[in-house]
């Protein structure tokens, strides 16, 4: 279990109750509905029991001398977004506790958020319990004040509950919290109303929580019976008696600890404008028949070498060693594989199915193996233009056959596992980085009609592995609970913030009560004005796997994750080189995003990267986060016990 950190400020006023019992103090009122409110009948000594940060508690930061000594340095005239996570946290603390200009509920959150980071862990529990009991309906925009807005309330009980389970030594656990947004839990962005009627609120309370409580969460399947079973074949899912989930393959449990697998070589890109710009440039290859070197020999997968110290340069103790190996080491059992016929028409010469058999055959991995169907325009006939049509019938046929065509080539190998729809491809159309250039946002109807129609012709086809879809978030959740019962696994690229996925697991489980498969999650390692930061794209990717565990079955969490797949196994440098150079590893971010520092930078997701470009495609820079998987996949109930 992980150690309560240093506070790194001490609190002069941190309350009087260490867990406040909200009941002593006021009164809530129509829990679970619309009208839920809490009204204080004690003022006095609920901000007694609160403490400095923690509302209704009016500390009076005039009489602190720290605080006095930061004012007159000019430290707190700046704009609060600007202190955040800053290596001064007593002065971030100070300036968003004084903050006057900010809605309510926006500065509780982020007041907790910097006690979070000054280690003050329990008064940051107590700060963003306070959101959620007295401002749950509070938003918070995005940095643009266009993208995307989060509500406060939802937001405070996903950051309770992480801290609860990074830190067990509290001995708490907030226990019945529910944010229910419309009845359905759709993604708020343009299809939900923002007002208060349409949000049901219950804060919940704390409860013990210590190593027996825990223990009891856990259960032993042997005692537990089969509800339900997906699948004739050699892949199975089943569904136990609790509503748990579990994928079997040959009849024993597998849980899937995939990786995205696309090594791009630098100096290749999608971008035809770039191709003209930088003549030397390449359009993007296929990794699995790439031999650069024409020695006969597929170069990712089998001649890659490790700079073990980085000076780019193979050493005589570096040996070639290949990506294949390299994966088998740290753990993992699957790589996602996405099917893309070249300029949309049938070259199956894709995919190298001796490849993919020596794979799995020689290093146990396996191949979830999907198509795009029409995200992006690919395979679907469309124009960039007017994106991919899910009404027009001819770009259903061309989808259909497409797919079909796959399938029935690639059946029978060994090496699948399952089937992948799509990829995001009803992510709305915010920005131009998350273009993707298909209707199905906002025509989601024909969309979810054609995945389910997809799904049935796959099982048809094929038996004997189930059919994911891979969404954007839980966008649309509701109609593919009504539409798309055909669909095996309900996928989820999820980007959601360094603290795991939050409501993902609970939404899924309401509303349509499929196993749970995270097809794509990850971070960046580059900070913006810091240089490259391994250390944070680590604690992120430890965040989320330890949720996908927590929620797998067996334990304290809703039971349907059956795994994850990391995005992404190695730089891509053509991902920010639209009009620039595809030789250079951007730096600059992307967009503002949920990485650990707030931005993204689309070139460095790679938890392997490429040096300074000179040896690619060979050379690999092993980062922490490979190091960390290699940890938690090979040996994850040792590494769970010493945490």
């Amino acid at each position: 279990m992980e150690q309560l950190p240093v506070p790194k400020f001490k609190l002069e006023s941190p309350g009087s109750d260490t867990v406040i019992d909200y009941r002593q103090f006021g009164e809530f009122r129509n829990l679970g509905s619309v009208d839920y409110e809490f009204v204080i009948k004690d003022e006095a000594g609920l901000a007694r029991a609160a403490g400095e940060g923690v509302y209704p508690n009016k500390y009076d930061f005039s009489q602190d001398a720290y605080y006095q000594s930061i004012k007159s340095k000019g430290l707190l005239g700046t704009s609060v977004w600007s202190r955040l996570y800053t290596d001064n946290s007593q002065a971030d603390f100070f300036a968003w506790a004084t903050a006057d200009n900010i809605e309510p509920g926006v500065r509780q959150f982020f007041i907790a958020e910097n006690l979070r980071y000054a280690g003050l862990i329990m008064q940051s529990i107590k700060a963003f319990y306070a959101a959620l009991v007295h401002f749950p309906r509070s938003i918070c925009w995005s940095n643009d004040n266009r993208s995307f807005f989060w509500f406060i309330g939802q937001a405070a009980i996903v950051k309770i509950n992480h801290l609860c389970r990074q830190y067990p030594e509290l001995g708490v656990r907030l226990e019945g919290a529910d944010f229910n947004i419309g009845g359905h839990r759709e993604y708020p962005l343009r299809n939900i109303d923002i007002g208060r009627e349409k949000i049901e609120i219950i804060p919940g309370f704390f409860v013990p929580w210590g190593r027996n409580e825990r223990m009891k969460e856990e259960m032993d399947f042997n005692t537990l019976e089969v509800k339900k079973t997906i699948g004739k074949g050699k892949v199975q899912l089943v569904q136990f008696s609790n509503r748990h989930w579990q994928m079997r393959v040959d009849g024993k449990p597998f849980f899937v600890k995939g990786m995205t697998y696309s090594p791009t070589a630098v100096g290749e890109t999608p971008f035809p404008e770039t191709l003209t710009k930088f003549p030397d440039a390449k359009p993007l290859s296929n990794w699995m028949w790439q031999d650069s070197n024409q020695n006969g020999i597929i170069d990712a997968p089998y001649e890659t070498w490790v700079d073990k110290n980085r000076n780019r340069v193979q050493d005589q103790d570096e040996p070639v060693v290949g990506d294949f190996k390299l994966l088998k080491d740290m753990g993992c059992n699957c790589i996602r594989v996405y099917h893309q016929p070249e300029d949309n028409k049938y070259n199956y010469g894709y995919i190298n199915k001796p490849l993919l058999r020596d794979m799995y055959l020689n290093y146990g991995i396996r191949v979830a193996l999907g198509d795009f169907l029409g995200a992006y325009c690919i395979g679907s006939g469309a124009t960039t233009e007017k994106g991919t049509d899910y009404s027009n019938p001819a770009q259903r046929a061309l989808m259909r056959e497409i797919v079909h065509d796959l399938v029935q080539d690639n059946k029978n190998e060994p090496y699948i596992l399952m089937w992948v729809i799509g990829n995001e491809n009803d992510m709305p159309d915010i920005n131009s980085i998350n273009r993707v250039y298909t209707n199905a946002y906002e025509n989601p109807i024909p969309y979810v009609t054609f995945i389910n129609e997809i799904a049935m012709m796959i099982h048809e086809l094929d038996p004997n592995h189930p059919v994911a879809v891979s969404n954007n978030d839980v966008i649309h959740l509701n109609y593919f609970r009504e539409l798309a019962p055909a669909v095996d696994i309900f996928g989820v690229n999820a980007y959601k913030g360094p603290d795991g996925f939050g409501e993902l697991w609970q939404q899924v489980y309401r509303i349509y009560d499929k196993p749970v498969l995270i097809t794509e999650f990850g971070s960046d390692c580059y900070h913006p004005g810091q240089g490259v930061s391994e250390g944070e794209q680590k604690v992120y990717h430890e965040a989320c796997w330890k949720d996908i565990m927590y929620n797998r079955a067996s334990r304290g969490g809703y039971g349907n994750a059956i795994g994850g797949i990391v995005f992404e196994w190695l730089d891509e440098w053509w991902k920010a080189s639209k009009n620039k150079s595809p030789f250079k590893h951007d730096t600059e971010h992307n967009a503002i995003f949920v990485m650990t520092d707030g931005t993204v930078s689309e070139e460095w997701f790679g938890i392997c990267g490429q040096g300074d470009g000179k040896h690619s495609p060979f050379l690999r820079e092993l980062r922490s986060s490979y190091n960390l998987y290699k940890m938690m996949w090979n040996d994850w109930p040792i590494f769970e016990t010493k945490k």
